[in-house]
């Protein structure tokens, strides 16, 4: 139901504000404020955008949390669709978003709302499968290896000759 609601009620806010701002400026400033806001928008959105890139890439090389990188990433890309759009509330939006201590207490509000579960990957990409067993006791093969003599001495397969 609220998605319905903002389906309806932000276009019909948006021709309210393009009818008074019109009235008061004129239609040509209209159109003239509407075309600047989108192309300073989109520039503003690219030059975070690759700053946001770049903290997500040290946040994976330092092998920290990259959530807060990625939801920044997220609230700038969702800008960045905002201030495309033709509006004065959207572009009022998408313009906040791009100034990080919004995106800051905006990250802060959602993660307060949102329950992370967590999982581990298995070496095959699916979710690793825990089985508790009763006794404690695992059942497995081995083979010993003599680390003198290795069983393959050739390249490993990673990489092509």
């Amino acid at each position: 139901m609220l998605l319905l609601l903002l389906f309806i009620g932000i276009p019909l806010l948006e021709i309210t504000l393009f009818i008074q701002v019109g009235g008061a400026i004129g239609l040509g400033w209209t159109l003239a404020i509407v075309i600047i806001t989108a192309i300073l928008g989109a520039s503003m959105v690219r030059a975070q955008g690759a700053q946001a890139m770049l903290n997500l890439r040290g946040s994976f090389s330092q092998l920290q949390d990259p959530t807060e990188h990625l939801a920044h990433g997220a609230m700038i890309l969702f800008s960045g669709a905002l201030l495309l759009t033709p509006g004065f509330f959207t572009d009022f939006v998408g313009f906040a978003l791009l100034i990080p201590a919004v995106r800051k207490i905006v990250y802060t509000r959602v993660r307060e709302r949102v329950n992370v579960q967590s999982f581990q990957m298995g070496p095959d990409g699916r979710p690793e499968q825990r089985t508790r067993h009763p006794d404690g006791v695992i059942d497995g093969e081995f083979q010993e290896v003599d680390p003198d003599n290795p069983p393959h001495s050739g390249p490993s397969g990673w990489t092509k000759h």
